[in-house]
């Protein structure tokens, strides 16, 4: 099946942010020892924690994207939302010093763009694949 090319790039973008996030809970976990040494600003479980949950949500986005399923659209807006949040609070609350804010936000915005404009491309999608499926009878 041919996927329109922000639909592509959305699925690279979340499988990049699943590797990100694999990354970032098994470095959690493996260095654990170290980060409490050096009172890391985030408990070593709680960015465990909550990677393992940014990995579990990327992949079933993933999987409902390429399967072209409707509410992969939803969820995707959804997911971008609320990563977002977490990451800027997590940049406001426990970062100190915050370099390269210009750098985040220009790519946090990117991002988003390229997010809404691959929802109305799935929501187009979608709705093609229901009139092409339709039973006669």
């Amino acid at each position: 099946m041919k996927r329109p090319f922000p639909v592509t790039l959305t699925l690279w973008v979340v499988l990049i942010t699943i590797a990100w996030n694999i990354l970032r809970t098994w470095t959690s976990i493996a260095w654990s020892d170290v980060l409490i040494e050096f009172s890391a600003s985030i408990p070593p479980i709680n960015s465990a924690i909550f990677g393992g949950i940014w990995v579990v949500t990327g992949i079933i986005l993933y999987w409902g994207i390429w399967q072209g399923k409707a509410w992969a659209g939803k969820m995707l807006l959804g997911t971008a939302s609320g990563y977002t949040v977490w990451y800027w609070s997590e940049r406001f609350f426990f970062q100190n010093p915050r370099p390269n804010g210009m750098f985040a936000v220009i790519v946090n915005l990117g991002l988003l763009i390229l997010i809404f404009f691959a929802t109305k491309s799935l929501s187009r999608e979608s709705y093609d694949r229901k009139i092409e499926n339709q039973k006669v009878e």
